[in-house]
């Protein structure tokens, strides 16, 4: 059975359940892949347009279409930074005594021949 911790953990400073982690970074990635889709079709609109400075708009969205699942990627993998609170440690005295308790004997040694 797993010990309680000495000191009550605040609910500020819990950390924030892994469905809500998974869930937010699923939005953002969904998000991000809506905007490379948005460049896409934004890309095919300026092609028939026709507008001036074409190279230039193209050129942005193509970049957004290659750069935007790349970095949909790293930020949906990214978790949380680590808590910088030291973690409780468990007192020694229970662990000396532990060991202190449990008896002392040396192993027995075998020595083994090799038979011609």
């Amino acid at each position: 059975m797993k010990k309680q911790p000495e000191r009550p953990v605040l609910i500020t400073d819990a950390a924030r359940s892994q469905s809500d982690q998974l869930r937010s970074r699923e939005i953002r990635y969904v998000t991000m892949m809506g905007l490379r889709i948005t460049c896409l079709i934004v890309g095919a609109i300026l092609i028939g347009a026709q507008p001036p400075l074409l190279p230039l708009w193209l050129i942005l969205c193509a970049a957004g279409m290659v750069l935007l699942p790349w970095a949909a990627v790293l930020i949906a993998n990214d978790r949380p930074p680590k808590s910088k609170a030291p973690r409780p440690v468990p007192p020694l005295k229970d662990t000396q005594r532990q060991l202190d308790e449990q008896p002392r004997e040396q192993p027995e040694q075998r020595t083994i021949d090799q038979d011609d």
